[in-house]
This record gives C-alpha cells, structure tokens and sequence, in this order.
C-alpha cells in the first residue's frame, strides 16, 4: 500500500520553494514601476496557501521509506503541480487562457522552450523573468532527478549511471545531498560565466541574465521574438559555448573540476560521441551553405555550429531559418531532432548513450550470426551493459514511439495537418523547442494551434522530460492495485 503523507510533505515543500522564486519577478515589477507586482503577489499567495494545505495533510515531517510506486508519483506530480501553479502569473498578467499558461510554464518548466506568446520585445519585464526563472529551475531539477532518481528506478537504461546518491538508503543520504549541493555550484558558475560572456557581447543586463539561465538550461526562451538573432556574433558563439556546456554530464564537469583536468571529459564515450555528432553535422552543414552560395564561410561556419547545439541539446534558440536553407539541411536536422546530449546534462531527446549502445549491439548480433557459439560481452564505458539495461533501453524506445505515435494522432484528430502534427509531437517529446515545418518553425510558435492540443502536447513535454516510462507507468492498472 503507497504512503502518500510524505508525498504530500515533499509536494508542499516544493510548492512553498515556487512561491518563494516568484518574489524575483514580483520585486522587479514593484521597483521598476511595471505590471505584474500585483498579480504576482496573488499568484503568491494562491501557491503558499496550497503549499499550507500540501504539508497539513502531510504532517509534521518524518523519516519515512519511499518505495518505488511512491518515487514514481512523487517524481511526476511535483512536476505537474508546479506547472499548475506556476502558470497562474501568465493568466494574470497575459491575460491569456490557462491552456496557453500551462503550455507556456510546461515548455519552460521541462526547458522545452516552445512558446504561445508574441510580443516579447515589449512583454512586461516581470513575464519575461518569471519565463526564465521557470527554465532555469527546470534544468537543475532534471540534472539532479537524473542523477539520483532515474537510475534508481532504472528508467530507460539509466542505471548505467547509477552512483551512490542513486542508494536510497539512509547511509547514502548524506552523499545525495553531497551530490545535489555540487550540482548547483557548477549550474551557478555555468550560469555566472554566460552572464558575463552576455555582458562583453554587449547584452544588458536584464537580456544577459534572462539568456544565461535559459542558456545553461538548454531551454531557450528569449527576451525577443527574434531569438539569439537579435543580438551580436559574440553573443552567438557564447551561447554555443554554454549550450554545449549544458549538453554534458554535470557529475564528470564536478569530477573535472575537483581533479582540475580535463581528463574524466575525453575519456567519457558519451562525450566523444556528442562532439562527433556536432562538428560532423556542423561542418557538413557549413560545407554546403558555402557552397550553394548561401552564407559566406565566416556566417556558414557560425549559423552552422549555433543551430545544430541549439538542436541537439535541445535548447531550441532561433537564429536564422534553417528550413529555408534547403532540403539537406532540413534532413541533418530532422535527425537531431529526435537526438538528445549526455545523460546526466540538461538535454532531453533520446540521449547519446543509447544511439551508442543500439549501435554496439547491432554489432554484437551481426558477429553472433558468423559465430553463433562465441561470446561477445556487451560494455559501455568500461561498465557491463546488463540484460535488465538493454530490456529497459528498448522499452524505453519503444514508449517513445509509441508517444510520438499517439499524440501525432489526436493532434491530427484536432484539426492540424500531418506533418504539423507530427514535427509538434517529435519537438515536444524531445524537448526540442521549435518544429519542423513553419508555423511551428524556429520563426513561429504554437499559439494558433487548438487548446486540446496544446494539452496534448504539454503532456507530451512532461513525459519527454521524465523519461516517458517514468509516467507511463502511472497509466497502468497494477501501478495503482495494492
């Protein structure tokens, strides 16, 4: 039988945390002397009294075992609740229906980065900060779930990766809070050093606070309709910088910085793999904007990188159209869509190091078929790929297809045509941000789409960030029998 006080506790906690970040926004609308200090103050006090109500029905706090079932409902109703919750500032002050504001919180809160609002050049300040804020929360959170939960429930192959913090026994808690507290410092030191490349690109200050945390985060809000294209080259490769930085795993950037070398990053196969990815896309990319005659070497070379991080890290900046450079362009990001960075990053998609273990036992079985009596034992990274790994990295596909499948189809019940439905569906489940076909491309947005779909694809958000099977598995009947 699930124990739902502690549930309960944990939620109100991070319910009460919520709040306390909408004070920022509401702070600098009352001192700036701009909307939004009001309505942030009831969206406040809407979020602290529900908060109230969370930890009452979860009593006073006690050390209570959290079995599997219960991480699995912990982990995807906090996330659901703080959208709801943290959607209210957009009704409020947008004044846009509540399913425009739990798309909008969804997408940032996952670092999605698909948006339903137009204007942002003129937005009021607070908005555009509360967007940001949404984002760069999202991102930590995620970097420390996949670091300490989803190993531990052993979502998508993910306890390749498990390491001490993943132990939910009382000995480990201190080294997950070990973990956890490191993780931060490196996310806040990211976030700082973006600031400051921000700042020397001649960014503002507001534009280069709001980009850094949406950089880190790999979420890709902006302050400006036009994206990144609004501002200078040197705000591009800084962004690229700090994209990719966010794509890799934060516990080998923590190692790295403890042992002061580079060394734990070179050796990573997940790593290697990323780089290979981006500088083949990259540079055959440039290669062919160069010579079609498109861009000069110079723009080629940097509209090339900044768009294929932007895509497989799943941040989803816009800087130019990439769907009016041309079919082979389209192609080479049709496929990063669906690919996401390093497991342990802020990146959603379908991380790297399943491609690499898809592809290694693709392998396997074609030397097994010229030796059916050899043994071929199956590593990644010096660590044994275990049959449980490999039945949950192919379940973990095939609910991704099967997601993608299904929310194409209401999509198309709805109302939108195929290829909308589909590119909406892949960007959402990935977390990418922008689609594929042009209303929904990097130079549009989802606001004309319907309200049902726009439910469709918020689910479809959650679930790409929570690793799909994390929720999936919620929609069972023996999930929920005692």
């Amino acid at each position: 039988m699930m124990t739902y006080r502690p549930l309960f506790f944990i939620t109100g906690l991070v319910l009460s945390k919520m709040a306390f970040f909408m004070y920022f926004p509401m702070l600098l609308a009352f001192f700036g002397n701009t909307l939004g200090s009001i309505e942030f103050f009831f969206a406040i006090l809407i979020t602290h009294i529900a908060s109230a109500i969370f930890l009452y029905l979860g009593g006073e706090k006690q050390r209570s075992h959290l079995g599997v079932r219960e991480m699995f409902l912990l982990t995807t109703g906090v996330w659901l609740l703080s959208s709801l919750f943290a959607a209210l500032p957009f009704v409020l002050i947008e004044h846009i229906s509540y399913s425009d504001a739990f798309f909008e919180t969804m997408s940032g809160i996952t670092t999605t980065g698909s948006t339903v609002l137009h204007g942002l050049d003129t937005m009021q300040p607070s908005i555009l900060l509360w967007r940001s804020i949404l984002q760069w929360l999202g991102g930590v959170g995620f970097i420390v779930m996949g670091v300490a939960i989803l190993p531990f429930l052993n979502v998508g192959g993910m306890r390749l990766f498990q390491t001490e913090s993943s132990d939910w026994s009382e000995k480990a808690s201190a080294k997950t809070r070990s973990v956890a507290m490191d993780i931060l410092i490196v996310y806040l030191c990211l976030t700082i050093c973006c600031f400051i490349g921000y700042r020397f690109s001649g960014m503002g200050n507001f534009d280069a606070i709001n980009h850094a945390m949406t950089t880190i985060s790999t979420g890709g809000y902006s302050t400006s309709d036009s994206s990144m294209g609004n501002f200078s080259h040197f705000a591009h490769w800084n962004a690229a910088l700090f994209m990719f930085l966010g794509g890799l795993p934060f516990l080998l950037l923590i190692r790295a910085a403890h042992q002061r070398t580079l060394e734990p990053l070179w050796r990573d196969a997940q790593i290697q793999g990323f780089v290979k990815i981006v500088l083949v896309c990259a540079i055959s990319l440039s290669l062919y904007l160069t010579m079609t005659g498109q861009f000069s070497w110079a723009d080629a070379i940097r509209l090339s990188v900044f768009n294929v991080i932007s895509v497989i890290t799943t941040t989803g900046f816009g800087l130019d159209d990439f769907l009016t450079w041309g079919d082979f362009s389209v192609i080479i990001f049709a496929g990063l869509l669906f690919t996401g960075a390093c497991s342990g990053s802020t990146s959603g998609g379908i991380k790297i190091f399943r491609f690499q273990i898809g592809f290694s036992l693709f392998k396997r079985q074609l030397m097994l078929l010229m030796h059916p009596h050899a043994l071929f034992p199956q590593k990644y990274n010096n660590r044994k790929v275990s049959d449980d790994i490999v039945r949950s990295l192919i379940s973990f596909l095939m609910a991704y297809m099967l997601t993608v499948a299904v929310s194409t189809l209401l999509l198309t019940l709805f109302g939108s045509s195929a290829a909308v439905s589909l590119t909406a569906s892949i960007t959402a489940v990935s977390n990418v941000g922008p689609g594929l076909v042009e209303s929904i491309g990097p130079s549009g947005n989802f606001a004309d789409l319907p309200s049902a779909s726009k439910w469709v694809l918020s689910f479809g958000m959650l679930m790409g960030r929570l690793e799909i099977l994390t929720v999936a598995v919620m929609l069972t009947r023996h999930f929920w029998k005692r």
